[in-house]
């Protein structure tokens, strides 16, 4: 009589719990080929090879989706910004980038000088075929030590126009395009400029509603007069009490932010001047620039990215816009250093450039330790935020 089969394994090393196993079947040989129980038992914790492999499939494939939808999204921003670029390379006149300083390397690793230029040529009566540049900003990288130095120069500095004589800076726009106002500046400054950016004010709007808005932070409170009256009947417009602006940190839509770096007069500080209206003109596109380098931008590229760059009349390529931004994104803004030029501004000034504008330009180059203005019209530099 066969013995009963026992409730328990009998392994070299003792017991071990388990289900006890039936009796093999008359006739079927077990899976290790011998008599008696199955041995596949590994113990305790084990996992089933084929559960690893079905795993390790799924996420292989995972990563290789990824790793297509990235490559179809790097293309098509490429396509779609590199084309956007390309048009505005074409509204650029081909002598003002005969007028530019070539530089050679990559502007990641390589100190460059940008010009950039606002027209105010708006779709508003009266200044339609306005073509001074409303502002004007030299903007400096240093790529070695993360950090982007802006010197602004006062649009109504009398300064020698080359074949145009002596008139206001801005002027020089309006005769001869930016191939003069480079000249212009380059001559007055003596600094070289590599690269120039022309910005439309009258589609800068449009530019910044297809970022989503900006965030700019307000010094202090603003009501303004009533320039750009946004209602349609001058009895309207005669009760309005203007634009106003809150102290403090605020999100601007492209009209917003348009407005408030045309505000000429603060009817709640009559101080402000010129140099004021250059600050926030410097605030509004530092922060364009920093929301163009933000991951979200980024993200949208493929479906916005042509229309990113309509506003502007530039010689750098689309890869130079990108290493443009690249730099700023690596920059510290509370390192930044902004600077701007002096000049005879007060009641019946000339305009005439003070003569301590190359201390200033020093500062900018980077040769002598960043000092404020010493009056409301002076030449000086200020580390972490525009001058106000």
């Amino acid at each position: 009589m066969a013995p009963d089969p026992k409730p328990y394994r009998v392994y070299r090393g003792g017991r071990t719990k388990g289900k006890v196993p039936a009796p093999a079947r008359p006739g079927r040989v077990p899976r290790n080929g011998a008599g008696g129980a199955s041995t596949d038992y590994r113990g305790p914790g084990a996992t089933p090879g084929r559960r690893r492999l079905r795993r390790g499939r799924v996420i292989g494939l995972v990563l290789l989706g990824l790793l297509v939808l990235l490559i179809v999204w790097a293309v098509a921003s490429w396509i779609s910004f590199s084309s956007g670029v390309a048009d505005a390379n074409k509204r650029l006149d081909p002598n003002a980038k005969l007028a530019l300083t070539h530089q050679g390397g990559l502007l990641t690793s390589h100190p460059t000088t940008v010009l950039v230029m606002g027209t105010d040529n708006a779709r508003i009566g009266g200044r339609e075929g306005d073509r001074h540049s409303d502002s004007i900003l030299l903007l400096r990288t240093d790529p070695k030590h993360h950090r982007l130095y802006y010197l602004s120069i006062p649009r109504d500095l009398v300064v020698p126009i080359p074949g145009a004589g002596t008139q206001k800076i801005n002027a020089a726009f309006q005769v001869g395009g930016p191939a003069l106002a480079i000249r212009t500046i380059r001559n007055f400054t003596s600094l070289p400029i590599n690269h120039v950016v022309v910005v439309n004010f009258a589609d800068f709007k449009d530019l910044i509603d297809a970022l989503g808005g900006i965030e700019v932070n307000v010094p202090k409170p603003i009501r303004s007069n009533h320039f750009d009256c946004p209602y349609s009947t001058q009895a309207r417009c005669d009760k309005w009490p203007g634009w106003r602006f809150e102290k403090g940190n605020q999100h601007m839509s492209g009209q917003r932010a348009l407005i408030y770096s045309r505000i000429r007069e603060n009817l709640l500080d009559p101080a402000e001047t010129d140099f004021t209206r250059g600050a926030r003109q410097q605030a509004v596109l530092d922060a364009t620039a920093s929301k163009f380098t933000s991951f979200g931008t980024l993200v949208r590229m493929p479906f916005s990215g042509s229309s990113f760059v309509k506003p502007l009349t530039t010689d750098l390529t689309a890869g130079q816009l990108l290493q443009l931004g690249w730099t700023k994104f690596r920059a510290n803004d509370s390192s930044s250093v902004h600077c701007r030029l002096g000049g005879d501004f007060g009641g019946g000034g000339t305009g005439s450039p003070s003569e301590d504008n190359p201390e200033a330009i020093a500062m900018f180059l980077g040769r002598s330790a960043p000092q404020p203005p010493t009056g409301q019209f002076e030449p000086g530099c200020v580390i972490g935020h525009p001058l106000r």
